[in-house]
């Protein structure tokens, strides 16, 4: 049987491969899948991709399945819950921005009907189709990250810099950054 081609930065553990091959870079546009990455994405800031996948269905118990309608009423003894919950991510910023974030992604849903009318908007509501043969031709930030970074942190978001937020359109599909090689790159490609 022919071993399948993946972007390099899944290969060996199976975890990552899982998710690349299922997950990464496939069009997302219901608002609770794109609020779950989006506070993942937040999390993830400073720390490798893989600590937080490893964490995710801690971060769903804790976070009550990211319903953000619930999160953004959060009161002070939750945040206490969670600085405690050694399934997640501790850091009290972060836990604090999931809070604010679930605030402002509402507003945002209110004001364009959607969340995913949105983001998607930055992108003409269609995924960028990047063509890269190497991994390090992948940028970390592009103008549309930057952009879209500017306008969420306008909106109130935090953690959201241009590097969170390529990572997010990678992750949600709005962006295909599977190299050229991987055979996800053309599957993806047609979604």
């Amino acid at each position: 049987m022919e071993e399948k081609i993946r972007c390099g930065w899944c290969v060996g553990d199976p975890l990552y491969e899982t998710y690349h091959d299922r997950e990464w870079g496939v069009p997302l546009k219901d608002d609770v899948s794109i609020f779950e990455f989006l506070i993942l994405e937040t999390f993830q800031a400073g720390l490798s991709w893989i600590t937080i996948l490893r964490k995710r269905e801690n971060f769903r118990k804790a976070f009550d399945n990211f319903d953000y309608l619930k999160i953004s009423n959060y009161p002070e003894a939750k945040v206490t819950e969670l600085r405690q919950d050694s399934g997640i991510i501790r850091n009290g910023a972060k836990i604090r921005a999931a809070i604010t974030n679930a605030r402002a992604f509402m507003k945002v849903q209110q004001e364009f009907g959607s969340f995913s009318n949105y983001i998607w908007s930055f992108v003409d509501a269609k995924p960028l189709q990047n063509d890269w043969h190497h991994l390090k031709e992948v940028p970390a930030t592009t103008p549309v990250s930057e952009a879209l970074s500017k306008d969420l942190k306008k909106r109130g978001f935090k953690f959201v810099g241009p590097t969170v937020v390529y990572a997010h359109m990678q992750a949600t599909g709005m962006v295909n950054d599977h190299i050229t090689q991987c055979f996800r790159h053309r599957e993806v490609k047609k979604l």
